[in-house]
């Protein structure tokens, strides 16, 4: 029997099929998209019950497709561009950098960095003694950047850090450069307004604030005038005095970061310890180069 000679046959076993390919098992479309395999995303291959969409496979539970792990507190293994950052600018005179800043490529500080919330400041120890004074030259300086929950280290080789907008601020000895001109190739000013850390409610006006700037035209470092040789003119170099000890002049400075957000920070202490003996009397303290950071952000 054919279905030519059964037109009533014919119809019910059509309409039989109609049935089942409308069961909502099969496509809603000749083709998917999204996938590019037929199925529908949202009939099971939803990228929200931890498939993913694209290739239609499920993810690993308790695993994710991004890389990134979460750092100990204090540090970051993550050195990416942060947020809103200025795009990145070539950085003048590196060769003359490497030699005259110790720079190196094949050492990363792991330098402890910690912070402590003191009322509406941070307090922040930052190691920068790079191995002691006959080990500086050998070591690396300790990046670091200017976060919600505190002061951060980024992992970063010297010569990585010429290349990076990751990093604010960077510390070696009594060496304090943030990340923009002569230093780097990001966007971080530093403006020294009169007065004291706790007076300094807002930041100063835009023209204040200016780039590291320690070479000139020919690549030769311009000095800060401590006297001591090979010292450069970091614009933060006035925070430190030399009077037989490292002594601290107590001045704030404000840092314009590559966000638009702007910081206050005083260095309160050079040595882990005798730091006002220091200041006063001219003794040595201990544990140089184990320093305080005071800072906080302005409105």
């Amino acid at each position: 029997m054919s279905f030519t000679t059964c037109p009533k046959i014919h119809l019910i076993l059509f309409a039989m099929l109609a049935a089942c390919g409308d069961s909502g098992q099969g496509p809603t479309s000749d083709s998917d998209a999204t996938t590019g395999n037929g199925t529908d995303a949202t009939t099971g291959n939803d990228a929200t019950a931890g498939n993913d969409a694209t290739t239609g496979t499920a993810a690993d539970p308790g695993t994710t497709d991004d890389p990134t792990t979460t750092a100990e507190p204090g540090t970051t293994d993550n050195p990416d561009e942060p947020p809103n950052a200025c795009p990145l600018a070539e950085v003048p005179c590196i060769d003359a950098a490497i030699q005259d800043l110790s720079l190196h490529d094949d050492k990363v500080s792991d330098a402890e960095v910690t912070s402590a919330q003191d009322g509406a400041d941070w307090v922040s120890r930052v190691d920068a003694s790079a191995g002691g004074t006959m080990g500086a030259a050998t070591n690396p300086w300790v990046y670091l950047r200017f976060t919600d929950a505190g002061l951060e280290r980024v992992d970063l080789d010297d010569v990585a850090a010429l290349e990076s907008g990751a990093w604010d601020i960077a510390a070696k000895r009594y060496g304090i450069r943030v990340n923009s001109g002569s230093s780097g190739p990001s966007c971080v000013t530093v403006a020294a307004p009169a007065g004291d850390y706790a007076d300094l409610d807002a930041a100063p006006p835009d023209a204040e604030f200016a780039p590291e700037d320690y070479y000139d035209d020919a690549c030769l470092l311009q000095e800060d005038g401590s006297g001591l040789p090979g010292s450069p003119a970091y614009r933060m170099a006035g925070w430190w005095g030399y009077t037989g000890c490292v002594t601290t002049t107590g001045f704030p400075y404000a840092l314009r970061l590559a966000d638009g957000r702007t910081v206050k920070l005083t260095i309160e202490a050079y040595y882990e310890a005798g730091q006002d003996d220091c200041n006063d009397n001219g003794t040595m303290g201990t544990g140089p180069a184990l320093m305080t950071w005071r800072w906080s952000f302005l409105p």
